[in-house]
């Protein structure tokens, strides 16, 4: 067994030491070292039923669609939820703040599991939106309290360690929740696609009810929950994800509707930051944004959603339509970038821990985002698997050394007292950075396969341009399938090109994160 010479104690903003400050902890309540594990089990559940969520259902909605019907609505089914997530998450972050971590975690998890029940009850589609609203509310608290209990339970320089565990759940989500999902339909019947939630959610609420000890927060006389800047940041959130939602798929760009969103976003936007500048207790501190670090990181992560859901969306597209692969597999294909990804974060993560240093890894993950977006367009119908999987490999290991070390950064970069505000805002700014990946990407996406399409003599498939698998290419003429395929190619190539100059921009900005010293110290003398 290896040995290492013991680590200078790190000295936190309050003058003590990284020890002294988890002695601190551990007797107030907030450290509980034999029940850490079962705990960050239970997180990691809670985590997984937000994130398995929309991957199960997304197989599962051809069979809803044929039993409840309202096709012309389906789209609302993932746009409700997704809403709801993004809406509320700065609010479930400021509550934990105000009124403690522990209770406002787990009334997130009540409201998701009664989504999940009313959602697998449904009798009409309009039904099953609303009931799917009530979940993404849910869920939105589910991800911000998981990020900010570690954050309060683990100091960030003992944190690293468990970014593995955070990049396995993800992983498993994106690779599990289809086969899941296409398992529980077959078998058992689309409604159960929601009932599975109960037991899991079961099981995470026992043990974070039984085993969770976190200190009491005391709110301060006179304080009040910032309504009006709640509701204002929540038209423009809402406002931004309806258009890069329906923008080029429901509504043209140039549409009144979209430009009508848009313009209503950015005012309420503007009128949040100007309220919250007199609110006595802001929903979102715009003093956390003074820190350099915590805005590159807000930033980044940003870019990083942006890159990684476009990334999901469309190789699995390019690998069914181009490479012929079956859709059924699809979660399967994004093994290389995935495992990659989980491999490299339990690596830094380890790193950090041993060393206390981070700044690396941004400019690193920036630089590997950067090629293997390059390389991802240079696709074309000629690919290997083997080839797009090592490419698939080397975005997913940029992505590790990003994926947990944004949160990890803005969370030591704000006091405990803005620890649920700091891991909302970032994850609020990941999800808006995935939905204007997925708009951005998609609309060059198809705005590219139907040039192609057009200029092969093959204009006739582009309305379903986005919608046909290895089964329904296997129909079309050779010469219809072939315009197809290279037009998918060309598709390709342009969004991962736009990934690839937006990831630029994420690795200038590494440069410009200052290595801090991380708050706490991991167990000093023999290692593994």
């Amino acid at each position: 067994m290896a040995t290492t010479a013991p680590r200078t104690p790190v000295t936190t903003e309050n003058g003590t030491t990284g020890k002294e400050e988890a002695e601190k902890r551990a007797e107030t309540g907030s450290i509980r070292p034999r029940s850490v594990r079962v705990v960050l089990l239970a997180l990691m559940i809670a985590m997984l039923l937000a994130m398995l969520d929309n991957m199960i259902i997304g197989t599962a909605m051809p069979t809803i669609v044929g039993e409840l019907g309202g096709l012309e609505h389906l789209s609302w089914v993932v746009t409700a939820y997704t809403l709801a997530t993004a809406a509320s998450t700065p609010i479930w972050g400021k509550l934990g703040d105000m009124y403690g971590r522990k209770g406002v975690f787990l009334g997130s998890i009540v409201l998701f599991l009664i989504g999940s029940a009313l959602s697998g009850m449904a009798q009409d589609m309009g039904q099953l939106i609303g009931f799917r609203a009530v979940q993404g509310l849910g869920a939105g608290g589910l991800m911000v309290g998981v990020m900010a209990i570690i954050g309060d339970l683990i100091p960030p320089r003992d944190r690293g360690k468990y970014q593995g565990m955070m990049a396995g759940v993800m992983a498993l989500a994106m690779i599990g929740g289809p086969l899941v999902g296409g398992t529980i339909t077959d078998h058992w019947g689309w409604r159960w696609s929601f009932y599975i939630n109960l037991p899991l959610g079961a099981v995470a609420l026992a043990m974070v009810t039984t085993v969770l000890h976190l200190p009491k927060r005391q709110r301060t006389a006179g304080t009040r929950i910032d309504f009006l800047g709640a509701a204002l940041l929540t038209l423009g959130i809402t406002a931004i994800v309806l258009v890069t939602t329906w923008g080029g798929t429901e509504y043209a760009w140039g549409s009144a509707t979209i430009v009508g969103l848009a313009a209503g976003g950015v005012l309420a936007l503007v009128a949040f930051l100007f309220v919250e500048t007199r609110a006595s207790d802001p929903i979102v501190p715009l003093h956390i944004f003074r820190s350099r670090n915590f805005t590159l990181m807000s930033v980044i992560g940003f870019l990083v959603g942006f890159v990684m859901f476009g990334a999901v969306l469309f190789l699995p597209l390019f690998q069914q339509s181009v490479q012929g692969a079956s859709a059924t597999n699809s979660g399967l294909l994004l093994l290389p970038m995935l495992l990659s990804m989980m491999v490299v974060s339990m690596i830094s993560g380890r790193i950090t821990t041993n060393s206390g240093k981070y700044k690396i890894f941004p400019i690193v993950g920036s630089a590997l985002m950067v090629a293997g977006l390059f390389l991802l367009a240079q696709m074309d119908t000629g690919t290997s698997r083997l080839t797009s999987g090592l490419y698939m490999a080397l975005l997913g290991a940029g992505m590790g050394f990003l994926m947990q070390i944004t949160m990890l950064v803005a969370q030591n970069s704000v006091e405990m007292k803005d620890m649920g505000v700091a891991s909302s805002s970032t994850t609020l700014f990941r999800t808006l950075g995935s939905s204007f990946g997925v708009a951005v990407m998609g609309a060059l996406f198809n705005h590219r396969v139907q040039d192609e399409m057009a200029a092969r003599g093959g204009g006739g498939a582009t309305a379903h341009s986005a919608q046909l698998d290895a089964a329904s290419l296997a129909k079309l003429p050779d010469a219809l399938r072939e315009a197809y395929q290279h037009a998918v190619a060309a598709g390709t190539h342009s969004a991962f090109l736009v990934g690839s100059a937006v990831a630029v921009l994420g690795f200038v900005l590494a440069f410009l994160v200052k290595e801090e010293p991380l708050r706490g110290t991991g167990p000093a003398g023999p290692t593994e």
